[in-house]
C-alpha cells in the first residue's frame, strides 16, 4: 500500500472491504475485500434521465418508481419456506443466493458487487472519452494501461534498475535500501506513514508498524489445519516462481530460506487483537528510544531516509520491532535481497507482463480468496487509474452520476439519524450523567461528508505518459508517499477524504471526528429516493448509524470530542460497556460460518457494534419520522417487517469457500449473514415477525445485547 493509503485505513474504520479498524496498527489487517452488492444488475445500474423543464401545459408526471421492486425491496430474492426466526437472512435473501452465480474474476458477490461493477462501468464511460485527449492526465494513465504490446515488448525492463540495485546492495546498505523501497511502495521489515498523533489530533506524526510477513497475518504461518498447511506450500511455491522469473538461480532452495525468515518474523508479531487495540499501539517514543529497543537495525538511516525530520515517531508494535531487528540482524544478506526481490515484483506486478501479473494473481487472488480469473483488462486500467488520480475522476463522475437532490436527502436522512442517536445516549440507563454530557458533546462536534470532497486534490505535481505505465505507476507512488510525509509539520487536512466518490462504502475517522459517505453507496439498494422510507433507513440509514457507532464502538469510544485517545469514562461506564462487549463477544464467537472455523469476537467486536447501535438508531429514525403515523402496509407488510427487509437485502453477498475463510482468519467484519442476524437482539424484530422461543434465532430478552 501506498503511504496515503496507509494514513487512511489506519485512522478509519468503514463499512466494509478497507476498513480496518482505527487503530494505528489495524494496518497489518489491510486486506481488500470490497462489499459489493447483488440483485438485479440491470435495474440498479439504469440511468436516471436527466430533468429538462416541462412544459406548462404538459401533463402531471407519473410519480417515479423505486429502482427495484415495487417498494425499493426485491422480493423475488426471498424465500418464504424459511421462518423468519430460523434464519432471517435465509428468508429475506435466500433465492437470491440461491440462483445468483459468483462470476469468474470475483471472490464474492453480491450487493456492493453489483454497485462496484457499476461505478466501474460509469468510469470507463468517462476513461474511454479521456484517453483520446493528449491534455487528459486520466486519459493518459487509462491509455498507458491499456497498452499492453508495449507493456510485454519492454518485459522487466523497467524495473530492471531497481532490481539491479536491489542485488548489489550489502547488509549494511539495507536500511537505506529500504527506505526507498517505502518511497517505491513496496514493502519490507517495517511499514511507515504519516497520520494524526492520537493523543494530540492537531499535529502529524510518523507511525511505523510491523511489517515482514507476506501473507495476510500471522496465523498463516502459524495455524494448524489442512487449509493453513497447503496456503505456506502453495506460497512458497509463490515465492520460487517470483524469483525464477526474477532470472534468479537456485530459486526453490532461497524460497525456503526467505519463508524460514518470514515464519520467523510471524513467530514475534502482535496479533489481531492487541494489533486493533488503540491503547495498546499509542507508543511514542524517540528514535534513539527505538533503536535502543530494538537493536541490530538502523532505524535512524530508515526513518531519515524516508523523509522524516522529526526526532519522535509512534511505534504499533513495540516488542515485535524488537523480535524483527533481531532477525534482520541475524539474517543473510541474501535473504534479505530476496524479499525485497520477491516484493517488488509482486508489489508492481499490475503494471509488468502477463507472466508476473499472473503469477502474483495464482497466489493472492486465486490461493487466497479462490478467485479463478483475473479481471478483464479494462476494469484493471480503471482501478489503476481511480487508485492513483481517484479525485480527477471523480470530479467527472460526481458532475454525471450524482443528483444534487441526493445530497439534499442525504444531509436531512444524517441529521435525523444523528438526533436518534442523541436521544439513544440522553436514555441510557449504564451511563453516568456527566459521561452522557461528554457523548452529547462529542455527537454535536461530528463533520459530516457526503458524495464528493468540497476540495478536491491537486495532481498537477505528478507525470502521466501515455506510454509508459510502470513510470507512471513509479511517478504516483513517489508522488503519493512525498504528499503524506509534506503533512509533517503542517496543519491538519480535514478537507481530505481517504475514499473516492466511486468507492462503495463509508467510514468513520476518529481522530477528525466525522463520517463520510461517497456517492457511488448511495444508490439502490442503500438508498433511493422514490423507495419505501422504511426500506431506505433500514439500507442506508444503518449505515450512517454505523459510522455513528463506530466513534462510540470498542476503540471509537475511547476518542473524545475532540478526537483525541482520552480517558472521558468513569470506571462505571466502563465496566457496564465492557460486560456488553463481552456478551456480544460470546454472541458471535458461537457462530461457525465454515466447519470449524469460528468467529473472532473480538476481533469483529468494533464493526459488530456498529452494526448493532446502527441497525438500533437507525429504527429510532425510522419510528421518529413517521411522526406518530402508523407507516402503511405495503404488499401485506408492514412498516417494521419493510424495514428489516431493507437492512437484510444490501447483505446479499456468496463466497467462494477460500474467500469466506479469509475473511473469518483476518478480517475486522463479520461475514453477511451474520451481520444480519445481528437485529436479534433487537426487541422491534421480534415483534414485527412473531418470532417464537422455539425458533433458531430467538434470544431470550436478557440474553439480547444492549449497547448504544
Amino acid at each position: 500500500m501506498d503511504a496515503a493509503t496507509l494514513a487512511f485505513v489506519a485512522t478509519n474504520r468503514g463499512y466494509d472491504g478497507m476498513t480496518i479498524n482505527s487503530s494505528r496498527a489495524a494496518l497489518l489487517l489491510a486486506s481488500s475485500g470490497a462489499l459489493l452488492l447483488a440483485g438485479c444488475v440491470g435495474s440498479y445500474g439504469a440511468e436516471a434521465p436527466s430533468a429538462a423543464a416541462a412544459p406548462a401545459s404538459a401533463a402531471p408526471a407519473p410519480a417515479a418508481k423505486p429502482a427495484i421492486g415495487s417498494f425499493g425491496f426485491d422480493t423475488a430474492g426471498m424465500d418464504r419456506t424459511v421462518a423468519p426466526g430460523d434464519d432471517f437472512y435465509a428468508y429475506a435473501n435466500g433465492t437470491w443466493a440461491r440462483t445468483t452465480v459468483i462470476p469468474a474474476d470475483r471472490s464474492n458477490y453480491g450487493m456492493f458487487t453489483v454497485l462496484d461493477d457499476l461505478s466501474k462501468e460509469r468510469t470507463r464511460l468517462i476513461l474511454d472519452e479521456a484517453k483520446g485527449n493528449p491534455d487528459s492526465k486520466i486519459g493518459r494513465a487509462y491509455a498507458a494501461y491499456l497498452d499492453t504490446a508495449t507493456v510485454e515488448a519492454r518485459g522487466l525492463s523497467p524495473i530492471r534498475p531497481w532490481l539491479d540495485k536491489i542485488r548489489r546492495t550489502d547488509k549494511a546498505a539495507m536500511p537505506a535500501l529500504m527506505a526507498e523501497a517505502d518511497r517505491n511502495g513496496v514493502g519490507h521489515l517495517f511499514g511507515g506513514y504519516v497520520g494524526q498523533d492520537d493523543k494530540n489530533p492537531d499535529v502529524y506524526i510518523y507511525s511505523l508498524y510491523q511489517g515482514g510477513i507476506d501473507m495476510p497475518d500471522r496465523d498463516y504461518y502459524l495455524k494448524e489445519g489442512e487449509r493453513f498447511a497447503k496456503l505456506r506450500a502453495d506460497y512458497v511455491k509463490h515465492l520460487e516462481n517470483v524469483l525464477t522469473l526474477a532470472g534468479e538461480s537456485n530459486a526453490a532452495a532461497r524460497a525456503a530460506a526467505l519463508y524460514a525468515f518470514e515464519r520467523q518474523i510471524a513467530d514475534v508479531h502482535w496479533d489481531k487483537n492487541d494489533s486493533s487495540d488503540a491503547t495498546k499501539v499509542y507508543n511514542k517514543m524517540t528514535i534513539a528510544e527505538l533503536a535502543k529497543a530494538a537493536p541490530g537495525f538502523d532505524f535512524t538511516t530508515l526513518i531519515r531516509g524516508v523523509g522524516v525530520k522529526e526526532d519522535s515517531v509512534l511505534v504499533a508494535q513495540p516488542s515485535a520491532f524488537t523480535g524483527i531487528a533481531k532477525a534482520f540482524a541475524g539474517a543473510p544478506v541474501g535473504v534479505l535481497r530476496d524479499m525485497l526481490l520477491v516484493r517488488s515484483l509482486d508489489s508492481f506486478s499490475g503494471v509488468l507482463p502477463d507472466a508476473v501479473a499472473k503469477q502474483t494473481f495464482s497466489f493472492y487472488s486465486t490461493a487466497l480468496s479462490g478467485t479463478p480469473e483475473m479481471q478483464p483488462r479494462w476494469k484493471r486500467a480503471v482501478d489503476f487509474t481511480t487508485g492513483n488520480l481517484g479525485e480527477a475522476v471523480g470530479q467527472d463522475y460526481v458532475a454525471r452520476y450524482f443528483p444534487p437532490e441526493t445530497k439534499a436527502v442525504m444531509d436531512g436522512l444524517v441529521k435525523n439519524v444523528l438526533a436518534a442517536m442523541g436521544r439513544r445516549i440522553d436514555a441510557l440507563e449504564w451511563m453516568q450523567p456527566q459521561t452522557k454530557v461528554k457523548a452529547r458533546v462529542k455527537l454535536a462536534n461530528f463533520t459530516t461528508k457526503i458524495g464528493y470532497p468540497d476540495r478536491w486534490k491537486d495532481y498537477s505535481a505528478l507525470d502521466i505518459r501515455a506510454d509508459d505505465l510502470f513510470g507512471n505507476a513509479l511517478r504516483a507512488r513517489h508522488f503519493a508517499h512525498d504528499d503524506n510525509i509534506s503533512r509533517l509539520g503542517g496543519p491538519i487536512r480535514r478537507w481530505e477524504w481517504g475514499m473516492t466518490p466511486m468507492e462503495v462504502n463509508a467510514y468513520a475517522n476518529f481522530g477528525m471526528n466525522e463520517i463520510v459517505f461517497p456517492a457511488a453507496i448511495l444508490q439502490p439498494p442503500f438508498f433511493d429516493v422514490n423507495a419505501d422510507p422504511a426500506i431506505n433507513y433500514g439500507g442506508i440509514g444503518a449505515v450512517i448509524g454505523h459510522e455513528i457507532s463506530h466513534h462510540f464502538d470498542d476503540q471509537g469510544a475511547k476518542y473524545d470530542e475532540n478526537g483525541r485517545l482520552a480517558d472521558w469514562w468513569t470506571p462505571a461506564d466502563v465496566a457496564a460497556f465492557e460486560k456488553a462487549g463481552e456478551a456480544l463477544i460470546a454472541q458471535y464467537a458461537a457462530y461457525e460460518p465454515l466447519p470449524g472455523e469460528f468467529l473472532d469476537g473480538k476481533l469483529t467486536l468494533g464493526e459488530n457494534i456498529g452494526d448493532l447501535a446502527g441497525l438500533a438508531v437507525a429504527y429510532d429514525a425510522y419510528q421518529a419520522s413517521l411522526g406518530g403515523k402508523p407507516a402503511p402496509v405495503i404488499d401485506g407488510m408492514t412498516g417494521d417487517q419493510r424495514f428489516f427487509l431493507g437492512w437484510a437485502q444490501v447483505w446479499r453477498r456468496n463466497h467462494r469457500e477460500a474467500d469466506l475463510s479469509r475473511r473469518i482468519t483476518t478480517g475486522p467484519h463479520s461475514p453477511s449473514i451474520q451481520r444480519t442476524w445481528v437485529m436479534r437482539n433487537l426487541d422491534a424484530w421480534y415483534d414485527a415477525y412473531q418470532v417464537k422461543p422455539d425458533q433458531k434465532l430467538y434470544l431470550a430478552p436478557d440474553k439480547r445485547v444492549r449497547i448504544w
